[in-house]
């Protein structure tokens, strides 16, 4: 597969698309991937999710869409900004990547690493602190001796 055709085949709003027939209206969308309609539609500004409208103007999405927003929660869970995730869902929806695309996911990947050594050693030092503290003593918000 070329580059072109696999940019193609991976464009973020066709890849939505898959199940055809079993739409979703954007309020249903938000109840079943747990986020507000809000969100909703800045994914769509953002490039990150697509939808069709139906003759009434109204959003529907294919039911693949509910894992799809999952996954961009993930991903911003994790500290990746939407410029990158709109790059990474291709490769999401399809299996499919060029070499660029497989570097950049890679590189996402190990700052989620580093990002979660980081968020190990402060929760580490954290309990270090609170055994700390227990042992010391705590105090009470009105200055006097309380139990741990």
């Amino acid at each position: 597969m070329t580059v072109r055709e696999v940019e193609h085949t991976c464009s973020p709003v066709d890849a939505d698309r898959e199940d055809e027939g079993q739409e979703l209206r954007i309020g249903e969308l938000a109840r079943r991937a747990g986020v507000s309609v809000r969100s909703l539609r800045y994914y769509e500004q953002q490039g990150l999710l697509g939808s069709e409208r139906t003759a009434g103007g109204q959003r529907v999405y294919a039911p693949s869409a509910v894992e799809r927003v999952h996954f961009i929660q993930q991903l911003y869970a994790a500290g990746v900004p939407s410029r990158v995730i709109v790059d990474l869902l291709p490769c999401f929806a399809t299996g499919v990547a060029t070499t660029s695309m497989l570097a950049l996911m890679e590189h996402e990947r190990d700052a989620i690493a580093e990002r979660l050594r980081e968020l190990t050693a402060a929760h580490e030092r954290l309990d270090r602190v609170i055994d700390d503290v227990r042992r010391a003593g705590v105090v009470s918000d009105d200055g006097s001796r309380a139990s741990a």
